[in-house]
């Protein structure tokens, strides 16, 4: 019998984290927002409510945690 090939799973605590673009960016959300919100100014608050980038740095290591993406 023939071996079957190996696939990647896709993990997905980080799919649940991260979401692909169409021209290959990722987003993440800002952390800093969970607790502790009413020492923090509104203009802090909104900021941190928006999506941001992945840092250049971390992108070949969160797309190896996501082949489909």
């Amino acid at each position: 019998m023939p071996r079957a090939i190996a696939r990647r799973k896709t993990k997905k605590s980080a799919s649940k984290r991260f979401k692909v673009t169409a021209t290959g960016k990722i987003l993440r959300r800002k952390p800093g927002l969970r607790h502790l919100a009413s020492s923090k100014s509104s203009k802090r608050k909104r900021r941190l409510g928006k999506v941001g980038l992945v840092h250049e740095t971390m992108v070949d290591r969160i797309k190896e945690c996501m082949p489909f993406a």
